[in-house]
């Protein structure tokens, strides 16, 4: 096999988004630079966007603030005493920060049970699932991201008690995450990449 081909087949490969590049685009305050230098991550998006009606940039947006875009991405381990670890604060993991068992009900709901939540594909497809049943279970629109990621943080049933509200600190988060959506929308839109 001569050399060119090997770089082709090798490019074609990395190109595919199904993991192995963790780290986060160079340019995370432009959505129409993370779908330059990302093209794989941008059309898993436009997929998620057409099968679960959640738009790109709400997409964006939170994955942007539950992972940086940072595919094995973790919560930080917890220590005793500040020296002997005890394990992570939690089990989310990945780019959609996906709990264990909520990842494992969307791989049950789905029949996706191949999925990992370090695959760009399959974490932008729980992302829509999960804020779609947030739309039909709370009436939530699939617009509305900064309700949406409250619910996606606190859960459908913390976001239904009113979880939220005593937390100013994520009141805060969810407002950023709102205005980063429509930051990522008109610049989107500016770039030819949305309507």
């Amino acid at each position: 096999m001569n050399r060119y081909l090997k770089l082709a087949i090798v490019g074609l490969v990395a190109s595919c988004g199904g993991g192995g590049n963790y780290s986060a685009p160079r340019d995370l305050d432009n959505a129409c630079a993370i779908a330059a230098e990302r093209p794989a991550y941008f059309r898993a998006m436009q997929q998620t966007e057409r099968r679960w009606g959640v738009p790109v940039h709400v997409q964006m947006a939170t994955i942007h603030q539950e992972s940086r875009f940072i595919g094995d991405a973790r919560t930080p381990h917890q220590y005793v005493l500040g020296i002997i670890p005890v394990g992570r604060q939690s089990s989310a993991y990945g780019y959609s920060q996906a709990l264990n068992g909520t990842w494992e009900e969307y791989q049950q709901e789905t029949g996706n049970r191949r999925a990992r939540r370090d695959n760009i594909r399959d974490a932008t497809d729980f992302m829509g699932w999960y804020m779609d049943g947030t739309s039909r279970r709370l009436g939530i629109a699939k617009t509305d991201t900064a309700s949406q990621y409250l619910a996606y943080h606190e859960g459908r049933g913390g976001f239904a008690r009113g979880s939220h509200r005593g937390k100013p600190w994520l009141m805060r988060v969810a407002a950023n995450v709102d205005s980063r959506a429509h930051r990522y929308r008109a610049q989107l839109v500016s770039c030819g990449r949305a309507r």
